[in-house]
């Protein structure tokens, strides 16, 4: 079992420590193929083109960006586009891309929940993806966050690892988690990073796993009715032990699978007088 602590702010400190120095080992990883990127203009999966379907023109707010590749990729389908990330690297990062690439972006450097006191608009999408909501501590605040911004009948997506496989240990070879934690956060010892294992690097993250029904009634709570919650057997990223591709962007399980979620994704409308009506 891993270590749990209270959530304090010098653990969002550190996990800022631990994604800025994340950021520049990404951004040399075959993971990312920044110099791909340049070439394509393009990082987002299949997946999530096919459920967000077209965005030209719209305004979208993009929560937890990193260094911007997907935030800059709905720029490039039409999109007027904001990033928002924590790590001041990160964010420098994302700003370099969209000049060096012509990409018209705006990227602000906020932990989400505090963005409110940097950004004043209201979006049409707000869109987040992949790995992002085991670092945040309370999902209460993050579904205000999203409505907060969005404007009556817009848009929020995720897409997103499912909280099925926190439970796994790090050999992905028996269960070592709960599934339901009760506001304490797992601290775990970073080795190189997600993107490569391979960097000699040592850090520590604190993170807070989620169940899918504290996802959903957070969101609900928050004035958003869901349009759809898909769950997929397959990790669009081979990020995870013992994966296999099964079709392009599809990794799953060796010879199981189907067995297990490895995502899921949800697209929701925020219709404000939802919350008036349950006050």
């Amino acid at each position: 079992m891993k270590t749990c602590i209270s959530a304090k702010e010098e653990l969002l400190n550190n996990n800022r420590s631990l994604w800025n120095s994340w950021t520049k080992i990404n951004a040399k990883s075959s993971f990312y193929d920044l110099e791909g990127f340049k070439i394509n203009k393009n990082s987002l999966k299949n997946i999530e083109l096919k459920e967000m379907g077209s965005v030209e023109g719209k305004t979208l707010l993009h929560l937890q960006c990193h260094f911007g590749l997907d935030t800059l990729s709905w720029a490039n389908k039409g999109a007027k586009v904001t990033g928002v990330d924590f790590s001041d690297e990160a964010i420098k990062l994302a700003n370099d891309l969209s000049n060096q690439l012509n990409i018209p972006a705006k990227f602000i450097c906020s932990d989400i929940f505090e963005l409110s006191k940097k950004l004043d608009q209201k979006f049409d999408i707000v869109f987040t993806s992949y790995g992002v909501l085991t670092w945040l501590h309370n999902l209460n605040i993050w579904g205000k966050t999203i409505s907060h911004f969005l404007k009556p009948g817009g848009t929020f997506y995720i897409i997103e690892f499912h909280p099925f496989v926190n439970m796994l240990n790090d050999d992905w070879t028996e269960f070592s988690e709960p599934y339901f934690y009760k506001g304490n956060s797992i601290c775990s010892t970073q080795n190189g990073s997600y993107a490569d294992t391979n960097e000699q690097f040592v850090h520590l993250a604190y993170e807070w796993p989620h169940s899918m029904s504290e996802i959903v009634c957070s969101l609900r709570q928050a004035g958003l009715v869901l349009e759809h919650l898909n769950e997929f057997s397959y990790s669009s990223f081979n990020c995870f032990p013992n994966l296999e591709e099964y079709a392009p962007d599809q990794y799953v399980l060796k010879g199981k699978k189907d067995s297990m979620p490895l995502m899921f994704s949800i697209k929701a409308t925020y219709m404000p007088e939802l919350i008036k009506n349950s006050n």
